[in-house]
């Protein structure tokens, strides 16, 4: 019996040590290619990035193109409805400001013959008398008892 157990803890001890040596070489085979691909990335680093910088430009000059014509709708959409607005509640004032000004100098007409009407039913005040001076009061003498 002591040679199964001393049979099984080294075939135990032999799986853990062929487990311990699998990782080891994945993680050996893992570092290998990963060093690979850094030697031949920075020998191409100029290109890449050249490549990345150019797909950038182009990147950026559509979205400014689209920046652009979005602002633009905006802007004219605003000012149409602004318009709207205006037109809705009769607030175009290109052709009001005649029609304004014309009224204004009809309340003008109209107050200056309010204030001729007022001045010609209000009675005229007479004009006031002076006063006269109370006439100063007489002293009379003092007696002396004597």
């Amino acid at each position: 019996m002591s040679d199964d157990k001393s049979n099984v803890s080294d075939k135990a001890s032999e799986i853990a040590k062929n487990i311990w040596l699998a990782g080891l070489g994945a993680y050996g085979k893992a570092f290998d290619e990963a060093q690979d691909r850094l030697d031949k990335a920075s020998k191409e680093p100029p290109r890449l990035f050249k490549d990345l910088v150019k797909k950038g430009e182009e990147l950026e000059g559509e979205v400014r193109g689209s920046i652009a014509t979005i602002r633009k709708s905006r802007t004219s959409s605003v000012e149409e409805r602004i318009k709207k607005v205006r037109e809705n509640f009769h607030l175009n004032l290109g052709g009001r400001q005649d029609e304004l000004k014309e009224i204004h100098s009809r309340l003008d007409q109209m107050d200056a013959k309010l204030d001729a009407l007022t001045a010609a039913l209000t009675p005229a005040t007479p004009a006031k008398k002076p006063r006269r001076k109370a006439a100063p009061a007489k002293k009379t003498p003092v007696r002396k008892k004597g």
